[in-house]
């Protein structure tokens, strides 16, 4: 079984992976190619990305029971013990309740934080 999901790709892109798997939801391909068909999709997926993200996750005789690829993703695959892992960056600090974002009216911040 593969599975490949794609955000922000060009729509010919779309259109060359449904010749291969089906489309069962927007930029969500899944299908059953041997693993050369799967090989190539992939480096064709790279290939015209542009912008766009792409995940690839497939079977695999692991003790996962599957592993997956990433392109231009801020999450990337790590192995950790043989175990495949997602490393995720940083976040930004969260704002604070006291201080409410910028931008907002004074009416909704009085509203969202009890101020009268």
């Amino acid at each position: 079984m593969t599975v490949i999901i794609l955000t922000n790709c060009p729509a010919g892109l779309r259109g060359f992976l449904t010749r291969w798997l089906m489309e069962i939801s927007p930029g969500v391909f899944i299908g059953g190619p041997s693993a050369r068909i799967r090989q190539a999709l992939w480096d064709e997926v790279q290939k015209y990305a542009d912008t766009g993200r792409a995940l690839l996750a497939y079977n695999t005789n692991n003790e996962q029971g599957f592993t997956f690829e990433t392109h231009d993703h801020k999450w990337h695959p790590i192995d950790h013990d043989g175990v495949t892992l997602i490393r995720r960056p940083k976040d930004q600090p969260a704002i604070s309740a006291a201080t409410p974002p910028t931008g907002w009216s004074k009416a909704s911040k009085r509203r969202r934080y009890g101020k009268r």
